[in-house]
């Protein structure tokens, strides 16, 4: 038994969730809302609706998507107990985390994406005069599911970290609201302090430097990742051509969004194999 195993027998139980499917069903109402508004437009626009979606949809339900997928992805059977069954098998716990992972991917990659092939179908019928530039939808799918994949394995890092359902619960709940919500959109995120503090001591500071601090979570690394996924003209607050640092450009954003899949994966699976399951 191995990662692909636990993954197989984790996927039976994940995708009937119930409460998995609320989100992404929200996110494709957005979607179909999205499309019937630019139905009644005078001049249809296909990049407006993706970054309606990035923005809007995007930023606030795939995050919940991914959480609700997988923060009870180990935690919930280190309660139950029914974790020492499985580690009784030939599997160790990195077997059981990666498992996890694979299982949670699964479910929430093959919901965005027949929410995407939904997309598709509602810009053919609700809006058959507007043009879809299908190379730059794909690229704008596949950052968002690089996007969904970094959150869910926070949440899966998350959930191996904690013994609780309750203690996993708050751990995603207050990621989501710290890297999401304060991070990127309130006056009170890290960049805005950092501002803050150089201009009341009058030093000297760039604006990339304030930019990649915003850059730094995983919805800030997305929304500057979506350049690639725009032309210049239709993407507003170009990032990478508005700075010359490396830092900043469109392929570095890619480096920041993997570095959140494999770094918190690493510390929950380094925790999950130090702790007591007795």
């Amino acid at each position: 038994m191995n990662a692909i195993s636990v993954a197989k027998r984790d996927l039976l139980d994940v995708r009937r969730a119930k409460l998995i499917w609320v989100p992404v069903a929200l996110y494709v109402l957005f979607m179909l809302l999205f499309y019937w508004g630019q139905s009644n437009s005078m001049n249809p626009s296909f990049y407006r609706i993706m970054l309606s979606l990035a923005t809007i949809g995007g930023v606030l339900l795939i995050p919940l998507v991914a959480l609700v997928a997988a923060y009870l992805s180990v935690a919930g059977e280190r309660e139950s107990g029914s974790v020492r069954y499985q580690l009784s098998l030939p599997v160790s716990r990195t077997d059981v985390v990666l498992g996890k992972l694979l299982s949670r991917v699964s479910v929430v990659s093959g919901a965005l994406l027949a929410s995407f092939a939904i997309g598709l179908v509602a810009a053919w019928t609700l809006v058959p005069e507007m043009s879809v530039e299908y190379g730059d939808y794909a690229v704008f799918v596949a950052l968002t599911l690089l996007y969904a994949l970094a959150y869910v394995s926070i949440a899966v890092a998350i959930s191996a970290a904690t013994a609780s359902r309750s203690r996993a619960m708050g751990g995603a709940i207050g990621f989501f609201f710290v890297f999401n919500i304060i991070w990127n959109f309130l006056p009170i995120g890290p960049a805005y302090m950092a501002r803050f503090v150089f201009e009341e001591l009058e030093l000297n500071y760039a604006a990339s430097h304030l930019e990649f601090i915003f850059s730094l979570s995983p919805t800030g690394a997305y929304l500057n990742a979506l350049e690639l996924a725009f032309p210049a003209e239709q993407f507003p607050g170009q990032v990478g051509s508005g700075f010359d640092v490396f830092y900043l450009q469109e392929w570095f954003m890619l480096v920041i969004l993997v570095a959140w899949v494999v770094v918190p994966l690493g510390l929950g699976i380094w925790r999950f194999r130090r702790a007591d399951l007795g």
